[in-house]
């Protein structure tokens, strides 16, 4: 990748994601141009005052739009060279209970995408989409549609045959809005109880610089049509609310799960593992698509069955250290209850 002679347009801009990937790219990358296309002006005004006075908000660019509105959209991919679609509604409870929507959104803006550079002759030479667990072995709304979404841009490679369609699919992020750690955060500061739904349940955790050195990754050494996924550690999630309520005086409460959810999470299915490889620190899913694979050499056989949460729980302390390490319990081991607590 070219960097400093890239137009990069980030859909859902002003998320979690889109605000960590602005931040790196602007820093390590040095792009021509960010095009920041969200929804909420109000994010994109408080996004503005974060990079108020500093030289690189002049490569900013905030455009106001809804990746359902396929003019507007056609409108902010004039002159793009890169896009990275975070876009997404990604609350499983809310799309449980607003299924169209979520289709329409995390579908129907995939299609936008595709269909702006197919029909505007735009010259983009790399997409990504960012994708998520829960589109493996789907078994909520919200999974169903991302992993409708993941084919709409691998079969995009056959239509759009000078741009690179990639995935980036990995777990929960650890400081995302919405996410578990976040919750449980704020229930501590109102005295609790922490909820969790069920005491085996286990999930992915990972930061959101990994998030966006994933799609990285997938924008520099994917090949058309490839799913990048990222060695993670994962948690099981009582845990994770014992070592956060540690040092508090507040009660952990079993409630059940919530609509859609499942007990753990996988990023690779047996079935997608004949086709994964091992590239660097990333696990790579070949295209499903018998046209778009190819023999690649220099990649390492992936050997396990598949890729799940339960597979990849770290133990209490190193679940401590990771943390500690992005700041979300103080650097006090004592702090840790013990294994047996």
């Amino acid at each position: 990748m070219n960097w400093g002679d890239s137009t990069v347009l980030v859909t859902g801009g002003t998320g979690s994601f889109g605000r960590k990937f602005t931040e790196i790219m602007l820093r390590e990358y040095a792009p021509k141009k960010l095009i920041i296309f969200s929804r909420d002006e109000l994010k994109q005004h408080e996004m503005r005052q974060t990079w108020d006075d500093r030289p690189a908000d002049s490569r900013i660019r905030y455009f106001v739009g809804d990746i359902r509105d396929r003019n507007r959209l056609y409108r902010a991919m004039r002159g793009v060279d890169v896009v990275v679609h975070a876009a997404a509604m990604k609350q499983v409870p809310a799309c449980e209970y607003h299924p169209a929507e979520a289709a329409r959104i995390n579908v129907g803006g995939a299609e936008n995408v595709v269909r702006a550079i197919r029909e505007l002759h735009c010259p983009v030479e790399a997409v990504v989409t960012v994708s998520t667990d829960k589109a493996c072995k789907p078994v909520n709304v919200m999974g169903m549609t991302k992993a409708i979404q993941e084919r709409v841009f691998t079969e995009a490679n056959l239509s759009c045959r000078d741009t690179r369609f990639m995935v980036a699919r990995y777990g929960n992020v650890i400081a995302s809005r919405g996410s578990v750690i976040p919750l449980f955060a704020e229930q501590i500061r109102h005295g609790g109880p922490l909820t969790i739904t069920s005491p085996q349940m286990t999930r992915f955790l990972m930061s959101l610089d990994r998030a966006v050195d994933t799609v990285a990754a997938a924008l520099e050494h994917g090949r058309p049509g490839e799913t990048f996924v990222p060695q993670i550690p994962a948690a099981r999630i009582a845990e994770l609310a014992e070592v956060m309520a540690a040092g508090h005086a507040v009660e952990i409460e079993t409630i059940g799960e919530r609509p859609g959810e499942k007990s753990d999470e996988v990023l690779i299915s047996a079935e997608e593992a004949p086709r994964t490889s091992r590239r660097g620190d990333y696990f790579v899913i070949g295209p499903i698509l018998p046209e778009l694979r190819g023999e690649i050499s220099g990649d390492e056989p992936f050997e396990a069955g598949e890729y799940s949460s339960a597979d990849a729980v770290i133990g209490r302390e190193a679940l401590a250290d990771l943390l500690r390490d992005h700041g979300v319990i103080p650097h006090d081991p004592s702090a840790v209850p013990a294994a047996d607590a």
